[in-house]
């Protein structure tokens, strides 16, 4: 299902639910969304996966009472928090961003336990990090699937709902413009305008950043999903 392509792809979407996954995870499955098990990473965090063609989104957190096991996550406010893009050569796009500029930390390997065919395997990531975010109030990162295999299965890609794939990305800015090419220099593509915002084109999907005054930093706003039969609409997060 992962091949390179040109343009760079969209890999996930992270909706924050900080140490109340399990009490969270009810209202996702309610929409008619299959979910994941709950999967504990070697860093320490939890998830639960909406896995679509080519993207998915994940729900993370860290158990109930203990500490944010990670720091880059610790002070992500609940809701939609991250972008995640996709990278087949993490070495390559760590120099490409730090050429660019950019504070990145070296790679890191990121596990997590996944059922595949009935067994329990290792879901092995190479994960490229910012030292300090490009965008305050958007956390940004870069990830290599080693074993797509464990993400993207069948079964766990036939919605109730119907589901099918991530459409779009809105966001909210005082400065779209500036916002949507900064985006833009990270995921290596060129922003373009679009109606009263500005585009940011990847292979899959698109993040649409519109003007708002009103908005001190960058705001992720929604996700809009297509249906199997084409119709369009807006996951809620009920957060």
């Amino acid at each position: 299902m992962l091949h390179p392509v040109g343009r760079t792809e969209f890999d996930h979407a992270v909706v924050m639910v900080r140490d109340r996954l399990d009490a969270l995870a009810p209202h996702f499955e309610r929409q008619g969304f299959r979910l994941s098990d709950k999967s504990v990473h070697n860093l320490g965090s939890c998830n639960r996966l909406i896995v679509l063609e080519g993207a998915y989104v994940e729900l993370l957190g860290w158990p109930p009472g203990a500490p944010p096991a990670r720091k880059e996550i610790a002070d992500s406010p609940f809701g939609l928090e991250a972008l995640v893009f996709r990278t087949y050569d993490a070495e390559a796009t760590y120099e490409r961003l730090r050429a660019a500029g950019f504070a990145v930390n070296p790679v890191q390997e990121l596990t997590r336990a996944a059922m595949l065919d009935g067994e329990e395997v290792q879901a092995r990531f190479h994960t490229v990090r910012f030292a300090e975010q490009p965008l305050p109030g958007i956390r940004m990162y870069f990830c290599r699937h080693l074993t797509p295999e464990c993400v993207w299965q069948p079964d766990l890609m036939a919605h109730p709902n119907g589901a099918r794939s991530l459409l779009r990305i809105d966001a909210r800015a005082a400065d779209a413009r500036a916002v949507a090419e900064r985006l833009a220099q990270v995921a290596d593509v060129v922003a373009e305008p679009a109606g009263e915002g500005w585009d940011v084109p990847l292979a899959n999907l698109r993040i649409h950043v519109r003007p708002d005054e009103s908005a001190a930093r960058p705001v992720l706003c929604s996700l809009t999903l297509e249906n199997r039969d084409g119709a369009h609409y807006a996951l809620d997060t009920g957060l």
